[in-house]
C-alpha cells in the first residue's frame, strides 16, 4: 500500500521502503505523539525516534528483531514518557540533544551536537541541531542513496509552520532561522518529513510559506 503518513492513537502503522530504511510511523499517547521505527534493510538493526508514550505499543513495533538506538528529538515531556521502559526492556543506546539532557527523565548515554552522525545499521543519520521549540531540539537527515531526502523534525517543523516557541521573540527568531539555514538552506523541496505530531510534508510544499511565518512571528 501506498505511504501517506496518516496514523491514528491504537491504529496500525505506516510503512515506507526506501532504499536503506523501512520506516513505520505509529500515533500513541493522548496528544497524537508520532513514533518512527527505523530498520536497516541490510542488517535489520533498528533504531527508534521519540519513545513517546505507550510502551507496549512501541515494543510491539519493534517486534523480535531489537533496538539499537533510542534518538529523543528534544526535552518536552510527550516525547520521552516510555523511554525508560522501552531502553530498560531492549537494552538501547539511548540519544539526545546536548542541551536538551538535563531536561528529560530517563538515562541518556549519547549527547547529540549538530553534525553528528548516528547509524542504525549501514545507514547514517546527520543530527542537525534547531534551537528554539527548546535549546536542543535535534533533527536527523537520511540522504537515500538512490531515492529523496528524508527527515525526522521532532516538533521543530510542521505542515504549516515552526514549532511553538511560546510568543517570544528571540526563541521564534533563533528556530526560524535555524530551519532555513540547516533544513531548508540544505536540503532539496523534494524531501519529505515527517514531525512529532500529526501528518507529513515535503520541504517543496512548505518553502513558498516562509516570508508568511517570519511575517506572523510563530
Amino acid at each position: 500500500m501506498t505511504y501517506t503518513g496518516v496514523v491514528t492513537t491504537g491504529g496500525p502503522a505506516d510503512v515506507r521502503e526506501t532504499s536503506g530504511l523501512i520506516i513505520s510511523k505509529v500515533s500513541v499517547g493522548t496528544i497524537d505523539n508520532n513514533a518512527y521505527l527505523l530498520r536497516c534493510r541490510a542488517t535489520g538493526e533498528q533504531l527508534l525516534i521519540d519513545a513517546a508514550a505507550d510502551p507496549q505499543t512501541l515494543l510491539a513495533l519493534v517486534g523480535d528483531g531489537g533496538l539499537a538506538s533510542i534518538v529523543t528529538t528534544h526535552q518536552h515531556w510527550d516525547h520521552w514518557i516510555a523511554l525508560e521502559e522501552v531502553a530498560e526492556a531492549t537494552g538501547a543506546r539511548t540519544y539526545a540533544g546536548r542541551d536538551d539532557i538535563d531536561g528529560i527523565k530517563a538515562r541518556i548515554d549519547v549527547p547529540v551536537d549538530d553534525g553528528d552522525l548516528i547509524r542504525v545499521g549501514e545507514v547514517e543519520l546527520t543530527a542537525r541541531h534547531l534551537v528554539g521549540h527548546s535549546p536542543g531540539s535535534i533533527a536527523l537527515v537520511y540522504r537515500d542513496p538512490e531515492g529523496i531526502p528524508h527527515l525526522f523534525t521532532g516538533d521543530s517543523l510542521f505542515p504549516g509552520g515552526i514549532g511553538n516557541t511560546e510568543k517570544d521573540p528571540a526563541r521564534f527568531a533563533s528556530l526560524l532561522k535555524d530551519v532555513e539555514e540547516k533544513i531548508f538552506g540544505e536540503l532539496p523541496d523534494e524531501t519529505w518529513f515527517y514531525p512529532g505530531h500529526g501528518g507529513d510534508s515535503t520541504l517543496g510544499a512548505e518553502r513558498p510559506k516562509l516570508p508568511e511565518w517570519r511575517e506572523r512571528g510563530w
